[in-house]
């Protein structure tokens, strides 16, 4: 599980309608900068076949919580210019990236701008999404993110991990609540701070 998220960190579909072709990279932006707080489920599909469930919070710009359902209890935190996993089950202290070195800044910039993102090496349509992939261009080993956006109306549903091993991560989220009010305690990186769902 650690290296799922680590995969997440290092590159970060339910029901969408049908989309009359590709969505251009200025939309996705004024899209994705009309966000201010965000939650939804999601379901986490690893290579390995198996599957884990949780929760994601959004508070744009720059902090965003994914926390997993139990038994997993993990939790990735990115907040104050960082990105922080806590994996309760290890016993190594929690991993720590700068938030501006993972593909998460792409969403969480504070004026998104995909058309001039040096991390967005892709703009595609796959059929029933646009599909913009980023990676680290200084590091493309670490392997890539496709976000998916499908419309009408046009929302983040997903996207995939691919990580420099050749290993596939998909995370489908469920239905979008916009506009609630979400305390700062959700993304203190230290780790506390949960929802008590």
């Amino acid at each position: 599980m650690v290296k799922l998220l680590v995969g997440l960190v290092l590159t970060v579909s339910a029901t969408s309608a049908l989309a009359q072709g590709k969505v251009p990279l200025s939309t996705i932006s004024n899209y994705l900068n009309g966000l201010t707080t965000v939650t939804a489920p999601f379901t986490q599909y690893n290579d390995d076949g198996s599957q884990s469930t949780g929760q994601l919070y959004l508070h744009r710009p720059g902090r965003m919580r994914f926390e997993y359902d139990p038994p997993n209890g993990a939790t990735v935190v990115a907040g104050s210019g960082a990105v922080v996993i806590h994996d309760p089950k290890s016993n190594q202290p929690p991993e720590s990236y700068p938030l501006k070195r993972t593909p998460l800044s792409i969403i969480l910039d504070r004026r998104v701008n995909l058309g001039q993102a040096n991390m967005v090496v892709g703009h595609s349509f796959d059929g029933k999404s646009t599909v913009v992939t980023a990676q680290d261009p200084k590091n493309p080993d670490y392997g890539r993110i496709d976000l998916k956006f499908a419309g009408k109306p046009l929302e983040l549903r997903s996207w995939v991990i691919h990580d420099g091993a050749g290993s596939q991560t998909t995370v489908v989220l469920g239905a979008l609540t916009k506009g609630q009010k979400l305390g700062s305690s959700l993304f203190n990186s230290q780790g506390g701070g949960g929802s008590n769902r």
